[in-house]
């Protein structure tokens, strides 16, 4: 087992042996096992898991699976985490202070902030044109993009303007400064994607 859900919450500073470092604090909600996945039935083992409680109803689709597994409450999501070769799982909860270990390494995958439709400078990092010689409306622009005869055409990758961000992203080697089970709540050392309460996805390096 080595993967978690959580939710942002704000990034501060902390000083740890005399060094200010980067803090991002978690809040990780309690994760109920709605059903497994098995070798035999399905072809690989996995864990659905209902994560957080939501204040909406459910919907029609959602609220008979929850009535057969007897849940009193409504998820706020619901997600599939995958097990490992022999692995097994039979506890109704997931022990998330087992999971989150002081010092563990973990990758965090999120979606960043969107940015909306931006040039190539702010998306890229271009330089932009000269601002000498009578050019007086090519200082942001990107300069020329294709080509006169071979191929004849904008190839495709080609770093132009568009959309940024809002776009899933991981960031490896975060490491767990702590994780406290009373309040539920995590810190890691670093800055995770996103803005504040959207949902992440903690997996601990092996």
């Amino acid at each position: 087992m080595n993967t978690v859900f959580a939710i942002k919450q704000k990034m501060q500073q902390e000083f740890i042996a005399g060094k200010r470092v980067p803090v991002t604090t978690l809040l990780v909600p309690e994760h109920n096992v709605l059903a497994n996945r098995t070798q035999d039935v399905d072809g690989y083992s996995s864990l659905i898991v209902g994560v957080g409680k939501s204040k909406s109803p459910a919907k029609k689709s959602l609220a008979g699976f929850l009535k057969k597994k007897a849940l009193e409450f409504v998820p706020q999501r619901i997600r599939e985490i995958k097990l490992g070769k022999g692995e097994t799982f039979d506890n109704a909860t997931l022990d998330l202070s087992s999971i989150l270990v002081e010092k563990s390494k973990v990758t965090v995958i999120a979606k960043s902030k969107g940015k909306g439709f931006a040039g190539v400078m702010k998306r890229h990092g271009f330089s932009g044109g000269p601002r000498t010689h009578g050019q007086s409306d090519r200082e942001r622009a990107p300069g020329s993009v294709g080509r006169g005869t071979t191929p004849g055409r904008i190839v495709k990758g080609k770093r132009m303007a568009g959309h940024m961000g809002n776009e899933n992203v991981s960031v490896k080697n975060l490491i767990i400064i702590g994780f406290d089970p009373a309040t539920s709540v995590l810190k890691l050392k670093g800055a995770v994607p996103g803005s504040q309460n959207s949902f992440v996805t903690i997996k601990i390096n092996s």
